[in-house]
Parts: C-alpha cells; sequence; structure tokens
C-alpha cells in the first residue's frame, strides 16, 4: 500500500483528516455569526435591494474573526478586519478587469495579511476571507465604477459584526480577561498536587505556558488611557499566582515528597471567590503536619484575599505593565530566517501564481481556483495542509451538491436569508468539528451570495466547474507547498536554537551587571529579542514536526532543550520585577556568558557540548538550576546534533 512520508498509510493519514473532535458547540458566536450575514441581507430585502444587502453581508465575515481576546483587543482586531474586507472588494473590483495585476494584488493581500496574523499571533482564519473577498468581485457582475458603492457595503457590515462582536463588553466587560486568570490558578492548584509524582515536569510545563498566555491575554487588554480596579485586580492576582508558582519551584521540588492536599485546596479557594464574587475567603483546614516553608506558602496564597477585597490602592504592590512596541514586534519577524516572514512570502507568491492559472485558462467562475488554494494553505505544515486538501475537497463536493440543490428551486425574499442565516450558522458550529463539515456549508453559502445576481441555472455546467476548480486549487497549493516546505523547518533548527540561546545570554548579561537600569521598562532590547527568537523557535519546531518526510523520534529528542530554554525564558522574564538581583563578579559573569556561547556554538556546528559548572547566581538558584538542565538536555548522546543530521538524511 501507498505511503505518505514514508511512513503513515494513506487510509490512516485520510482517516486523521476526517476526523471528528469532541470540542464543544460555539452556540453563541455560531448565531452571532449567522445573524452578522443575515441581518444586511434581510435590511436589503426590506429596502427592495437584496443584492446589495448580501454584498454588505460579505462584511459579516469580520465576525469570523471573534475569539476569546479582550476586548479592547477585540475593538481593535475588528475595526481593522472590516476596513481590510472592504478594501479588498473595493480593490478587486478597480482590478477585476485586469487579471494580471488582480492575480498579482490578490497575492499580495495573501502575504501581508498572513504576515500580520503570524507576527501578532492571531488565532483564526488568518488571510482567507480577505482573500474569499477579493477574489468573489471578479464572479461578480465586471464594474469598476461600483468599487466604492461595494466596498461601502461591506464596510456597513462589517460595522454591524462589529457592534454584535462588542456587546459583550456592555455586560462582562473583563470576561476574557477573568477567565484567563482562573485558568491560571487551577493550573497552579493543579501544579501543586502534581509536585512529588511523576507528573511534575508536565504541570509545570502547563502552568508556565498558561501563565504566559494570562500574561498575553491582560496586555492586550491593557488601555493607556482608561484602567478600571477589576482589570488592576485582575493583573494583580496574576502577578501573585506568578510569585507563588515562584516560589514554590525554589522552596520545593520533585524529590522533596508530596505537599499537603491542603495547599491545592486553598488555590482552588481563590477561584471560588473569583467564580461566586465572594467578599470572603473560604476557609481552608490547615494540615496536621506542617512546617515553617508550608506555612509561609499558605500565608502567601492566603494574600490573595486581599487583593479581591481590599481597595486596589491599599494593596502594596505595584502594577507593572511591560506591552512591547507593535513595531518591534513586526521588526521581529520580519528576518530572513523568521517562519512567519518565509511562510506569508510562501503564501502570497503560490497563491498569485494559483490566480494567474485560473485567469490564463479561462476556467468558468475561475475565483474559485485561488480561494481553494488559499483554505489549503492555512495548514501550518506539510501534513495539516495535506489534511486541509482532503478536507476542503470532500466537503466542498458536498456543498456542491447542496448549493445545486438550493439554487435548483430558485429561492427568494426571506428563504434567501434564512438560507444564510442556517449556512452560516451551521458553519461555525462545525468548524470546531472538522473543516469538512464546515466546507459542506461554507460553499453553498459563497455560491448563494457571489452567484445572487448571476441568474445562473446551467445546474451540471455550474456544479462541473466548481468542482473542478477546487481540485486544481488544491493541487496547486498542495504542490507549491510541498516544494516550497516540505524540509525548510528542520534545517532551520539548529540556527533557531543556537539564536535563541545567545539572545537569552544577552538578556542574562542586562540582568545581572546592572545594565537594566538604562532602559526604560517596556523598552529592553534583550528581552524582546530573547522573546522574538523563542517564539520563533516554537514555529519551527512546530512546523518540523508536520514536515513531510519528518523524524519523529529524533525531533522528539529536542523536546528537552526547548522545555528548558521555555522555563529559562519565564525565570528571566520573572527577574525585572525583583528588586535584589546581584551583580555578578566579571568572572562570573564571565563563566556564564562562556557556557550559552559553548552551547550555541556547539548546536550551530554541530558539536558535541561540553558540560561546565555553572556559577552562583545568589538569590535565583532556579535560573541558575535551569542553566545547568540546558546543558544537559543539550549534552545528551544522540541529541541536536545527531537529531540535525538524522533528519537531513531522512530528507536526503
Amino acid at each position: 500500500m501507498g505511503k505518505i512520508g514514508h511512513s503513515l498509510p494513506i487510509f490512516k493519514f485520510v482517516r486523521q483528516a476526517l476526523e471528528i473532535k469532541k470540542n464543544p458547540f460555539p452556540w453563541e458566536k455560531a448565531i452571532c455569526a449567522g445573524f452578522c450575514a443575515a441581518i444586511p441581507a434581510f435590511i436589503g430585502l426590506l429596502t427592495g435591494n437584496l443584492a446589495y444587502g448580501m454584498q454588505a453581508g460579505i462584511g459579516g465575515f469580520t465576525y469570523l474573526y471573534v475569539f476569546n481576546e479582550p476586548y479592547a483587543q477585540r475593538a481593535k482586531k475588528l475595526f481593522w478586519v472590516m476596513i481590510g474586507l472592504s478594501l479588498s472588494v473595493g480593490i478587486g473590483t478597480l482590478l477585476a478587469p485586469h487579471p494580471f495585476l488582480s492575480s498579482l494584488m490578490l497575492g499580495l493581500i495573501g502575504s501581508v495579511a498572513t504576515f500580520i496574523f503570524g507576527a501578532l499571533k492571531i488565532p483564526g482564519p488568518a488571510a482567507v476571507f480577505f482573500v474569499l473577498c477579493f477574489a468573489m468581485t471578479s464572479g461578480m457582475p465586471i464594474d469598476p465604477t461600483l468599487a466604492p458603492i461595494r466596498a461601502g457595503l461591506v464596510l456597513l457590515g462589517g460595522l454591524l459584526s462589529w457592534v454584535i462582536g462588542m456587546a459583550g463588553w456592555l455586560f462582562h466587560p473583563h470576561a476574557p480577561e477573568l477567565r484567563a486568570v482562573r485558568k491560571v490558578y487551577l493550573e497552579l492548584a493543579s501544579f501543586l498536587d502534581a509536585i512529588g509524582t511523576q507528573n511534575y515536569n508536565q504541570a509545570r510545563h502547563r502552568t508556565v505556558m498558561q501563565m504566559k498566555t494570562t500574561d498575553d491575554i491582560l496586555l492586550a487588554g491593557h488601555i493607556t488611557w482608561r484602567t478600571t480596579d477589576v482589570y488592576n485586580r485582575l493583573l494583580l492576582l496574576n502577578h501573585h499566582a506568578n510569585d507563588i508558582f515562584l516560589r514554590v519551584i525554589e522552596r520545593f521540588s520533585e524529590p522533596c515528597g508530596k505537599l499537603p492536599p491542603e495547599l491545592a485546596a486553598a488555590v482552588r479557594g481563590i477561584v471560588d471567590s473569583i467564580d461566586n464574587k465572594r467578599t470572603k475567603f473560604p476557609k481552608v483546614r490547615q494540615p496536621e503536619e506542617t512546617n515553617e516553608a508550608i506555612d509561609q506558602l499558605f500565608r502567601k496564597i492566603f494574600d490573595a484575599d486581599a487583593i479581591l477585597n481590599e481597595p486596589v490602592s491599599k494593596i502594596n504592590q505595584e502594577i507593572i505593565i511591560f506591552k512591547r512596541p507593535i513595531m518591534t514586534v513586526f521588526g521581529g519577524a520580519f528576518d530572513k530566517n523568521s517562519v512567519v516572514f518565509l511562510s506569508a512570502v510562501r503564501y502570497g507568491i503560490i497563491l498569485a501564481i494559483a490566480a494567474i492559472v485560473a485567469y490564463s485558462f479561462e476556467f468558468y467562475r475561475s475565483y474559485w481556483i485561488p480561494l481553494s488554494c488559499a483554505a489549503v494553505m492555512l495548514g501550518s505544515t506539510i501534513m495539516s495542509t495535506f489534511h486541509r486538501a482532503i478536507q476542503r475537497t470532500l466537503g466542498t463536493i458536498i456543498g456542491i451538491l447542496t448549493a445545486s440543490i438550493i439554487l435548483s428551486a430558485k429561492p427568494q425574499g426571506i428563504f434567501i436569508v434564512l438560507i444564510i442565516f442556517t449556512l452560516t450558522t451551521l458553519t461555525e458550529l462545525y468548524i470546531v468539528r472538522n473543516y469538512a463539515l464546515a466546507a459542506m456549508f461554507i460553499t453553498p453559502n459563497a455560491l448563494l451570495i457571489a452567484e445572487s445576481s448571476t441568474h445562473l441555472h446551467k445546474l451540471s455546467i455550474f456544479a462541473t466547474a466548481r468542482i473542478t476548480d477546487v481540485l486544481i486549487g488544491c493541487g496547486i497549493g498542495l504542490f507549491g507547498t510541498y516544494l516550497t516546505g516540505r524540509r525548510s523547518a528542520s534545517s532551520r533548527l539548529p540556527h533557531a536554537i543556537s539564536k535563541t540561546i545567545r539572545s537569552q545570554m544577552q538578556f542574562v548579561q542586562v540582568l545581572f551587571t546592572g545594565q537594566l537600569n538604562d532602559f526604560p521598562f517596556e523598552k529592553i532590547p534583550a528581552q524582546s529579542k530573547m522573546h522574538t527568537n523563542f517564539d520563533n523557535l516554537k514555529i519551527i519546531y512546530t512546523t518540523a514536526l508536520g514536515e513531510l518526510p519528518h523524524n519523529k523520534a529524533a525531533l522528539g529528542k529536542l523536546w528537552p532543550a526547548i522545555f528548558s530554554m521555555e522555563q529559562l525564558r519565564f525565570h528571566l522574564d520573572a527577574c525585572i520585577r525583583r528588586e535584589d538581583r546581584p551583580i555578578l563578579s566579571d568572572e562570573s559573569l564571565a563563566r556564564l556568558l562562556l557556557i550559552f556561547e559553548s552551547m550555541a556554538s556547539a548546536v550551530e556546528h554541530k558539536q558535541p557540548v561540553v558540560k561546565r559548572m555553572v556559577p552562583e547566581i545568589t538569590g535565583f538558584p532556579k535560573i541558575q538550576q535551569e542553566i545547568a538542565d540546558l546543558q544537559n538536555a543539550l549534552s545528551v548522546k544522540n541529541s541536536i546534533n545527531s537529531n540535525a543530521k538524522k533528519v537531513k538524511e531522512r530528507f536526503d
């Protein structure tokens, strides 16, 4: 039997692509998305111009970019999305008579949108709906003079989506931030339970990851010109959770044995207080056997009571906001070794090629070729791209049959509005289960909007053309992604790891030589560089795991090193809030920098890592330990050097 990537049987590969996930249905988001698409069409029906109403409904795609982000961030994101969708329709209408220019612009739109969403790590459909809006204009009557009208209609539809997307702010303005802080304390409680067990490292990693996620959410919800008491309390609660975590890992570790279960119960009491808005901390039974360290930890946990109930002005904690400037984020992603940058360039070039092919050979309603190509390339790895192609093809074929039935019935008036509402709602409900299921509803919905003014009646030609377009678009996306991305991530792993290690070395030098006072708190170049390099490393590693072919065992051995770098990054970030940082002697600093440079150089040149004694960092034993752990992870036999060689041999 044929195999994908020499290791995965085709039938198993297809089964993975069609696997139905057990994620809960997002009923609220699905129904709101349905209203965003259907209300403009309904208004158009009432005013006697259904076609304009359906074009305004294109702006309803704005709501599909709503996720569990703070409302401050959501307001800005949805605003720029509706502007982008409107411009896509307007520019697409202007360039529709010029296929070659239209193809280049389509590639540019896809590339820019992919870069922005990747650099800012915004979840969701990224460039797909911008590409859809631009491409759909070629299926509408070609008339460049209609560009302002169409763009304005889409903008109005997007404005409706913005209003619906922001409606929750009136009732729960800090709901996303509250959920994030709640998750931190739940993970912290699970970590306390895991101490002294074999789940210690997994629980520690989950806690660090959740703390990073919560930090990002709280920073995204920060408004410089307006802060609320609730937001400040959540920020302090998050800092408090970080302090508890640091205290635990400094004084307790896996070898020390299990901690009293009452500690985890006390942390979960904080969660209950947040959920139920209690004004009194729930009583927690003290353990019968205790010591000074455990008593101090209990007192630290109970300090959350003051954060929850005392006036913020009376709480003796400084509120510190560290937010990386957006231009720093973009600057870090705009690099020849950045996966975000390379993916954006690849996405735009392949998309432009698909559009040129579509327009050059005069396919019927050819915009479905680049659209299918764009949807397939949304996969983050080669494997997910193949999965996406299977899902897109099967879902679209069934969707075309559904669209044929709908269009053959020649729906009119309110029935069109109801169909749009139903199809949009079902799309959002099933997108979390499997993309193939969602494509069954996306296809007839998009066709109903795009073909509403064409009066198409030859359903056999219609269905055949759509299926042909989808197959060609998926084929171009797969072929292009396979050629340009099948081995790029794995080949960049050694460089990405060494670059991350060096950026951590630079940050260590800033922290422990007094240089930190020379920079504003929110603008520390070494810290920004460390975050940029590590984020890029994580993307490269994840992409390498999905490359075709790949050596899963060899790549798996790299995880301990990446895990150590993740932990080290967390502890270095936590250092900023401490004023008791020591200034290392020249000798100690030189030894420390030598260790980092030796690790980076060994990884880069595929040489063995020589283990050296890490000098003492007074007051920060975990940083010292994590550096030692990183040395050990890189010194393991057949680790990064032999792994990189194995991966390369598999590719060759």
